[in-house]
Protein backbone atom coordinates (compact mmCIF):
# COMPACT_ATOMS: atom_id res chain seq x y z
CA UNK A 1 0.00 0.00 0.00
CA UNK A 2 2.94 2.17 0.98
CA UNK A 3 6.69 1.76 -0.89
CA UNK A 4 9.38 3.49 -0.05
CA UNK A 5 12.89 3.20 -2.03
CA UNK A 6 15.64 5.88 -2.17
CA UNK A 7 17.42 4.88 1.54
CA UNK A 8 21.48 4.26 1.76
CA UNK A 9 24.27 5.29 3.24
CA UNK A 10 26.12 8.83 2.58
CA UNK A 11 29.15 10.55 4.30
CA UNK A 12 27.98 13.76 6.44
CA UNK A 13 27.26 16.48 4.46
CA UNK A 14 25.45 14.57 1.56
CA UNK A 15 22.17 14.47 0.46
CA UNK A 16 19.94 11.71 -0.13
CA UNK A 17 16.17 11.57 -1.69
CA UNK A 18 13.21 8.97 -0.77
CA UNK A 19 10.04 8.20 -2.41
CA UNK A 20 7.14 6.83 -1.66
CA UNK A 21 4.12 5.78 -3.78
CA UNK A 22 1.24 5.01 -2.04
CA UNK A 23 -2.12 3.11 -3.31
CA UNK A 24 -4.99 5.44 -4.89
CA UNK A 25 -7.37 4.66 -2.30
CA UNK A 26 -5.28 5.57 0.54
CA UNK A 27 -3.46 8.66 -1.25
CA UNK A 28 -7.14 10.65 -2.28
CA UNK A 29 -8.17 12.97 0.40
CA UNK A 30 -5.60 12.51 3.07
CA UNK A 31 -2.09 13.55 4.64
CA UNK A 32 1.08 11.83 4.26
CA UNK A 33 3.91 12.50 6.00
CA UNK A 34 7.53 10.90 7.14
CA UNK A 35 8.48 9.50 10.70
CA UNK A 36 11.83 8.44 11.56
CA UNK A 37 12.89 5.57 14.41
CA UNK A 38 15.85 5.77 15.76
CA UNK A 39 17.09 2.60 17.57
CA UNK A 40 14.95 1.77 21.21
CA UNK A 41 12.54 4.51 20.63
CA UNK A 42 9.29 5.36 18.99
CA UNK A 43 9.01 7.00 15.33
CA UNK A 44 9.30 10.73 15.71
CA UNK A 45 7.77 12.68 12.52
CA UNK A 46 10.38 14.52 9.82
CA UNK A 47 7.97 16.13 7.80
CA UNK A 48 3.97 15.99 6.42
CA UNK A 49 2.13 17.49 3.84
CA UNK A 50 -1.65 18.57 3.62
CA UNK A 51 -3.95 18.39 0.66
CA UNK A 52 -3.51 22.00 0.09
CA UNK A 53 0.06 21.60 0.05
CA UNK A 54 0.70 22.77 3.56
CA UNK A 55 3.96 21.57 5.35
CA UNK A 56 5.47 20.91 8.76
CA UNK A 57 8.92 20.18 9.67
CA UNK A 58 10.81 18.79 12.73
CA UNK A 59 12.95 21.35 14.07
CA UNK A 60 15.75 19.52 13.51
CA UNK A 61 15.26 19.06 9.66
CA UNK A 62 13.73 22.40 9.04
CA UNK A 63 15.84 24.08 5.78
CA UNK A 64 17.72 20.68 5.05
CA UNK A 65 14.43 18.49 4.09
CA UNK A 66 11.95 19.22 1.67
CA UNK A 67 8.66 17.20 1.16
CA UNK A 68 7.05 17.03 -1.79
CA UNK A 69 4.10 15.11 -3.82
CA UNK A 70 3.04 14.15 -7.07
CA UNK A 71 -0.68 13.65 -7.18
CA UNK A 72 -0.70 12.30 -11.20
CA UNK A 73 1.53 9.43 -9.65
CA UNK A 74 0.18 9.14 -6.09
CA UNK A 75 3.96 10.01 -4.47
CA UNK A 76 5.29 11.18 -2.26
CA UNK A 77 8.84 12.57 -1.98
CA UNK A 78 11.92 14.09 0.72
CA UNK A 79 14.73 15.40 -0.30
CA UNK A 80 17.45 15.30 2.22
CA UNK A 81 20.36 17.74 2.01
CA UNK A 82 23.05 19.05 4.68
CA UNK A 83 22.77 15.20 6.28
CA UNK A 84 24.07 15.05 9.81
CA UNK A 85 25.21 11.46 11.51
CA UNK A 86 22.27 12.14 13.82
CA UNK A 87 19.46 11.78 10.84
CA UNK A 88 21.11 8.07 10.89
CA UNK A 89 18.19 6.29 11.27
CA UNK A 90 14.92 3.85 9.50
CA UNK A 91 12.50 6.38 7.46
CA UNK A 92 9.05 5.66 6.96
CA UNK A 93 6.23 7.06 4.72
CA UNK A 94 2.80 7.34 6.60
CA UNK A 95 -0.74 8.53 5.10
CA UNK A 96 -3.52 9.71 7.99
CA UNK A 97 -5.65 12.14 8.00
CA UNK A 98 -4.74 12.57 11.77
CA UNK A 99 -1.54 14.43 10.14
CA UNK A 100 -3.76 16.83 8.20
CA UNK A 101 -4.28 17.98 12.32
CA UNK A 102 -1.18 17.62 14.03
CA UNK A 103 1.79 17.38 11.39
CA UNK A 104 4.61 16.19 12.49
CA UNK A 105 3.47 16.53 16.29
CA UNK A 106 1.41 13.04 15.23
CA UNK A 107 1.89 10.52 17.72
CA UNK A 108 3.07 7.65 15.39
CA UNK A 109 0.43 5.35 17.57
CA UNK A 110 -2.51 7.00 15.88
CA UNK A 111 -1.13 6.66 12.06
CA UNK A 112 -3.40 4.03 10.06
CA UNK A 113 -1.07 3.70 7.53
CA UNK A 114 3.13 2.88 6.98
CA UNK A 115 5.23 2.04 4.65
CA UNK A 116 7.99 -0.82 5.41
CA UNK A 117 10.72 2.13 5.73
CA UNK A 118 13.78 1.91 4.41
CA UNK A 119 17.37 2.79 6.21
CA UNK A 120 19.25 5.56 5.94
CA UNK A 121 22.38 5.89 7.14
CA UNK A 122 25.03 9.21 7.71
CA UNK A 123 28.70 8.54 8.14
CA UNK A 124 31.19 11.01 10.00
Amino acid sequence: QLAETGGGSVESGGSLNLSCVVSGYIYSGTCMGWFRQFPGQEREGVATIALDGTTTYADSVKGRFAISQDNAKNALYLQMASLKPEDTAMYYCAADRVLCQFGVRTHSRRVAYWGQGTQVTVSS
